[in-house]
């Protein structure tokens, strides 16, 4: 068994922290974002889980924009274009899975 406290790991902004990786399974990511920032339009090999530990964040998918607070859950499927802006100072959980996803850069030719 693994178990983390989100509130005692030192998370910086643009520094995320890998908690887990566990290839063909999945990768959880700790994420500090500042008010204002933002994770530009992007998109992800894997399924997508974003979990707000603390703070508020808006995201952006297909047009529409939802604001999400502390305990909030969002997925977005594979290849689905979406983006992430904190509007409070936001820790975030990123979990991605399968790891890695089919396409992805990292996987072997022929994998």
């Amino acid at each position: 068994m693994d178990s983390w406290d989100l509130t005692s790991i030192d998370v910086q902004p643009r520094q995320p922290v890998v908690l887990h990786s566990d290839e063909g399974a999945a990768r959880v990511i700790a994420l500090r974002l500042p008010a204002g920032e933002e994770l530009q339009e992007h998109e992800v090999h894997e399924h997508a889980w974003l979990h707000v530990h603390d703070g508020t964040v808006e995201v952006q998918a297909d047009g529409a924009a939802r604001q999400i607070g502390a305990g909030g859950l969002v997925h977005w499927a594979p290849q689905e274009r979406h983006e992430v802006r904190a509007v409070q100072d936001a820790l975030l959980l990123l979990m991605l899975a399968p790891w890695p996803g089919p396409g992805h850069p990292n996987l072997h030719p022929g994998s």
